[in-house]
């Protein structure tokens, strides 16, 4: 699997990364155990970049992410985790629960260290405080060695410009803003090359819109978005692939993107996302949809 450098941090990251949300059963019911193997699937095809959150799960993620790495080499595998956001309506970005949150997350995850830690959707509070208190007390913790690398997530891509104007972190996630639907995080790309910035990608196949399967309830995707991806992927299917294979594809070509994160609690997910990210993309197939 192909590695990417995550910005100017020095630290690099598989190209395909794996996100445990599923862990948590975020998305609904799933087998702890098979969730488990997945996690060492993804890393036996060189996915060795693990996404997760004290949210997923409201901790459950990260304390059996912890279990499914027993044993792993640490270095074998890079870990980004995530603070502020305890739950649906629970947030604390608190210097003093920044401090917590990082102990208690070593301790699920039995690490002594993560490579990233990210203020989790920071577009729900006063961006102002995570900048004048979160951030430097996880700088603080940062010189501990408990942390490489600081980060912030989040939907709307005004929350980072509102960070870059204010203060320096080492990587952003960003989701839904990079897919073949959508590219608006091209309009940001370039301020966060020229501040060496690293990019995590997530939810390359947009919630589903850019795969065959039922679309979740809670989608908001107006209907004319909901159409014209149905006719995207009706294309696709008419040329015997899936539209899923493309959207993946595409996300992972674009260099500036260091990772681009996918969840799942199945193995043969995590094996066909890795067969599709080693194979060539259709550029006369994307036109189409295009």
């Amino acid at each position: 699997m192909e590695t990417r450098m995550l910005g100017r941090s020095g630290l690099r990251v598989s190209v395909l990364g794996y996100g445990a949300s599923p862990l948590g059963q975020e998305f609904g019911p799933v087998d702890l155990h098979e969730a488990m193997r997945t996690v060492r699937v993804a890393l036996d095809l060189g996915i060795t970049h693990i996404d997760t959150s004290p949210f997923y799960g409201r901790g459950l993620s990260e304390a059996l992410l912890g279990v499914a790495l027993r044993g792993v080499p640490r270095d074998s595998y890079t870990l980004s985790t995530k603070l502020g956001r305890y739950d649906v309506d629970k947030f604390d970005f608190s210097a003093k629960r920044v401090i917590e949150s990082v102990d208690v997350s070593l301790h699920r995850l039995g690490t002594e260290y993560v490579d990233l830690m990210l203020c989790h959707d920071i577009e729900y509070v006063d961006v102002t405080r995570v900048v004048e208190e979160t951030l430097p007390a996880l700088r603080r913790i940062q010189e501990q060695g408990k942390v490489r690398l600081v980060g912030v997530s989040g939907y709307p891509l005004r929350v980072f410009e509102r960070v870059l104007d204010a203060t320096g972190v080492d990587a952003i996630m960003t989701y839904g803003h990079y897919t073949l639907q959508n590219r608006r995080l091209l309009d940001l790309m370039p301020r966060l090359q020229e501040r060496g910035v690293g990019i995590l990608n997530a939810a390359p196949l947009a919630q589903r819109l850019l795969t065959n399967r039922p679309l979740p309830d809670w989608l908001p995707a107006s209907e004319a978005v909901r159409e014209a991806c149905r006719r995207a992927a009706d294309r696709c299917s008419e040329r015997g692939v899936d539209i899923a294979r493309l959207a993946l594809q595409f996300a992972l070509r674009q260099p500036d993107i260091a990772t681009t994160v996918v969840s799942t609690a199945r193995p043969e997910s995590v094996r066909q996302w890795a067969q599709w990210a080693e194979e060539p993309l259709d550029e006369e197939l994307l036109a189409e949809v295009e």
